[in-house]
């Protein structure tokens, strides 16, 4: 049944194109696919794949050091002319030996992870999307995208309409981000608040040599909606990066059936002193401020960067952040910006989920948001034709109390239990981390590329926010440094 799957899926394909070269719609393939080897040691600076397992002891160790991934993507356009098109995105991703890559009884998975009507308001140059489409909120590329949603999709309705050609535009649109019971909300429970929606305004500026993004964001999040959804990043989901700690662990929850966030910011390019670049994001964001106390979360976060782009054989690059952390208390609430899915790290650094070229398992998700750093990268190395590196150091510390951060692991049983915050993820203003990545790409042919990932990772830890009374099952005493190495092959088309 599941091969007859894969079948009907390309047969459907076949079809549409017969069918629409007979109706005259062009039709357009493009795709990218990937196949590489992951190695980590020390993940989550511990080894420890999860900190409270079910069925095993706090701290086991049960994930393979070494995995082979492969994704296929294929996105296939229908334009019936230029103003009117449809995408569909079909993608296979996963490790070898699994679903649909597995010569033992294989599952067909087939995700659609493209899905969007576009086309031109008649008579005029704004365009509209709808449908499933690749969407973020506004970030500087320097720092790879943004760090409140990036980097992925979402069902969304967005238009762009141009005021004042390649100068001034208005980009607008709603997301359904989620709803968990779909049509109709669970029975005997009347109606529950079982969604997040997002509603969204950008208004690009662009003159010679400077380019500015002001924009603002506005999210309902429904008190019955799964926070419990994972994210990218290791062990990471809605529930860190929305809630404030103490929702949890003092409130049990939120009193309002809905509450409001809010971002406000502006991305800023600056290319007037080309060849030297400079680039920077501020950002304020807050959530349930109508709620009690201790729900209520609020905070900063700016980053900045330079480059240096007169040089053939290398391109210096600059960076900085800081990101507001909580205080010493969870009960007046959380200090740090609420975010959803963020997609930002600089330098392509390990580090972060951000620009990795092989993008599953790719990172450890620290988190930017009550942390500052600072680094340098050389980009664009180049000594050999076809022959790419780029090398990134970064340093950051934590902008958090740590009693904010063992306050909330004693109310949970312990730090070891405790997904909220993670040793190496979040950190104490006295705690750091050091990273180290090194990236290589061969382009064997034009579209053909061997690329080797490879980082270094070191953190220096508190021991009375990780360490339990008697140091049985301790986080801080696993401690260890983190190395990844990552190689194989890229293909776009």
């Amino acid at each position: 049944m599941k091969r007859f799957t894969m079948l009907a899926v390309a047969a459907i394909l076949v079809v549409a194109s017969a069918l629409g070269a007979f109706a005259a719609t062009e039709v357009k393939m493009t795709g990218d696919a990937m196949i590489y080897g992951n190695f980590w040691s020390g993940r989550n600076f511990t080894g420890w794949n999860n900190l409270n397992d079910t069925g095993n002891a706090a701290g086991t160790s049960r994930e393979e050091a070494f995995n082979i991934w492969e994704r296929f993507r294929l996105r296939s356009d229908f334009v019936a002319n230029e103003a009117v098109k449809f995408r569909l995105g079909l993608r296979v991703q996963n490790t070898w030996g699994t679903g649909t890559l597995t010569a033992a009884n294989p599952q067909a998975q087939v995700q659609v992870y493209q899905a969007y009507l576009q086309f031109k308001y008649p008579g005029s140059d704004v365009e509209i999307t709808a449908g499933l489409q690749d969407f973020s909120l506004p970030g500087n590329a320097f720092f790879c995208d943004s760090v409140v949603f990036g980097g992925t999709r979402a069902a969304a309705l967005t238009i762009n309409a141009p005021i004042v050609e390649d100068v001034f535009s208005v980009v607008t649109g709603f997301s359904r981000m989620i709803d968990v019971n779909q049509t109709f909300d669970q029975a005997n429970q009347g109606h529950q608040a079982d969604e997040l929606d997002l509603y969204f305004l950008v208004l690009p500026i662009t003159v010679d040599g400077f380019k500015a993004t002001p924009w603002g964001a506005l999210a309902v999040v429904g008190r019955d909606t799964n926070l419990g959804i994972g994210t990218y990043g290791w062990s990471n989901t809605l529930m860190e990066n929305v809630l404030a700690p103490g929702t949890g662990t003092i409130n049990n929850g939120w009193r309002n059936k809905q509450n409001a966030y809010y971002w406000v910011g502006s991305t800023f390019e600056v290319t007037a002193l080309d060849p030297v670049r400079f680039y920077a994001d501020v950002i304020y964001g807050a959530g349930a401020m109508a709620d009690r106390q201790a729900n209520k979360r609020q905070g900063w976060f700016l980053d900045f960067g330079a480059e240096y782009t007169g040089l053939d054989m290398v391109t210096p690059q600059v960076f900085a952040w800081w990101a507001s952390g909580e205080d010493g208390s969870t009960r007046n609430g959380s200090e740090r910006m609420p975010t959803v899915v963020p997609n930002w790290g600089p330098g392509n650094n390990f580090l972060f989920d951000s620009s990795q070229e092989f993008t599953l398992d790719s990172n450890l998700g620290v988190n930017p948001v009550g942390a500052w750093g600072l680094g340098a990268s050389l980009n664009n190395i180049s000594f050999i034709e076809k022959l790419t590196h780029r090398l990134t150091f970064i340093y950051m510390r934590g902008t958090n109390s740590p009693t904010a951060i063992r306050d909330d692991n004693l109310r949970v049983g312990g730090a070891q239990n405790n997904n909220y915050f993670i040793m190496g993820r979040d950190l104490s203003y006295n705690e750091s981390l050091i990273s180290v990545s090194f990236d290589n790409t061969y382009q064997i042919y034009e579209n053909l590329a061997f690329l080797v990932e490879a980082g270094w990772a070191h953190g220096n830890f508190q021991k009375s926010i990780w360490r339990t009374a008697n140091g049985t099952n301790s986080l801080y005493n696993k401690r260890q440094d983190v190395v990844k190495v990552a190689f194989g092959l890229t293909y776009k088309f």
